[in-house]
């Protein structure tokens, strides 16, 4: 956090800062706890729209789990603290069944929140602009990727898009569905916390890539690296969201999340969860019986 960021948030609480404490926090900004002589904030500098971020929260807020914004600032957010123990190092822990049924229901309670039309914020009033379909969308945004990363070679690059192009089709069944999608659904972006035998979801975190449209994708998007997560988390994340989401949920979600893939490994090298999602890549190239239709 520069200095000068650190006096504007000063001034704008009306309190001093006795510390700063950077939080682990996604890759377009960043996350810092400050003590304060009363309590404790969080700070999240960057991002490509703070108030956008707000009012999307401000709308969730009540349905889900959600830390209450305080302040909106240019180009920061300040936030209420709220305690609790990230998904990621609650795996370690027992009850996974009932910790993944918690999370697939608070999950799946967030597309309760429905809109007029499917497609992107893009003011504080959440005005959404007009999208082409989803459908038509997957093949146009899998092309421009491919051709912007180095990441995977170029056979890897045309097959892909081959199969994006496959697939696309299927999301003609959910292009008309307008709920609230937060689009990062991951373990560092959960709080939790032990209840009593059971766990309770404290607050889901970083709303700047939501959107309106299909809360299929934001199931595909936990599951997405699944590999590395207890195997009874994810029976009793899928058992939550599927019993409130019928029907093809699992499958339609995998192509969504092809939306995600793709954008993913346009990043610049040394960027982590890009190469994790270069790897899925291949690995959907190479087994691609594996689409969850059959699940």
């Amino acid at each position: 956090m520069r200095p000068e960021d650190l006096r504007l948030i000063a001034e704008t609480l009306g309190s001093p800062v006795t510390s700063v404490s950077t939080l682990a926090g996604g890759y377009s900004h960043e996350t810092c706890l400050l003590e304060l002589p009363d309590g404790r904030v969080v700070v999240r500098l960057g991002g490509a729209a703070p108030a956008v971020e707000a009012a999307v929260m401000a709308a969730a807020r009540g349905t889900v789990p959600v830390p209450e914004v305080l302040h909106v600032l240019p180009s920061a957010m300040i936030l209420e603290y709220v305690p609790g123990t990230t998904l990621t190092d609650a795996f370690t822990q027992p009850g996974q069944r009932a910790l993944g049924e918690e999370v697939g229901r608070v999950v799946a309670e967030i597309a309760t929140i429905a809109f007029a039309r499917p497609g992107f914020f893009t003011d504080p009033a959440l005005t959404i602009a007009p999208e082409a379909p989803w459908s038509a969308q997957l093949p146009e945004v899998a092309a421009a990727c491919m051709s912007a990363t180095d990441r995977l070679d170029p056979a890897t690059r045309d097959a892909w898009l081959a199969l994006c192009t496959a697939h696309a089709p299927a999301l003609r069944a959910v292009d008309a569905q307008s709920f609230l999608v937060h689009a990062d659904i991951n373990p560092k972006n959960i709080l939790v916390t032990r209840d009593g035998t059971g766990w309770r979801v404290d607050a889901v975190l970083d709303w700047e890539f939501s959107y309106s449209g299909c809360p299929y994708g934001d199931a595909a998007n936990m599951a997405r690296f699944g590999d590395g997560y207890p195997a009874d988390f994810l029976t009793g994340f899928r058992t939550a969201f599927g019993s409130r989401h019928r029907g093809d949920w699992e499958y339609l979600g995998w192509v969504l999340d092809m939306f995600a893939l793709s954008d993913l490994v346009t990043r610049p090298p040394g960027h982590a969860v890009a190469d994790q999602a270069a790897e899925r890549i291949r690995r959907l190239l190479g087994d691609q019986a594996a689409a969850p239709r059959a699940m």
